[in-house]
């Protein structure tokens, strides 16, 4: 996991063990950005959110496929983890994704510049090409 705020974690596909730890480390809310299906070895969205629950943590899927970010998926992702009662674990399949949409917003809302994601990418160890492709296309 890769601690993107105080509130938000990315991270690639948890597995049960990944999912028990995070609840026992005070993550109230998972974020899936995994379309279903997207892999053969991925849990269904009912497992996933069946598995958050057992761990006593809310689940909300905002699917997102590789590359294609949208303004509502942003927005969907930003509401959702304002609204935590706690810290959030978003995953994707490696985490870059999940990422994204929180660097994507926090560029629309001027809370960031583009010329700043590299530097943050690299704090993080996170890729945001994807993010300034889109906010090159969509601005």
């Amino acid at each position: 996991m890769i601690k993107v705020t105080d509130k938000l974690w990315v991270s690639g596909q948890p597995t049960d063990a990944d999912v028990i730890a995070a609840g026992e480390a005070g993550i109230r809310k998972v974020i899936n950005n995994r379309p279903e299906h997207e892999d053969p070895t991925q849990p269904s969205m009912a497992e996933a959110a069946e598995r958050a629950a057992r761990a006593g943590m809310d689940f909300v899927n905002i699917p997102v496929a590789p590359g294609r970010y949208t303004l509502e998926a942003v927005r969907a992702f930003q509401k959702a983890v304002a609204e935590a009662q706690g810290p959030v674990l978003a995953h994707c399949k490696g985490g870059t994704r999940s990422a994204t949409l929180w660097a994507i917003g926090e560029v629309l809302d001027n809370r960031m510049s583009v010329d700043e994601l590299d530097a943050v990418g690299q704090r993080l160890g996170i890729n945001f090409a994807g993010a300034k492709d889109w906010l090159r296309s969509n601005s």
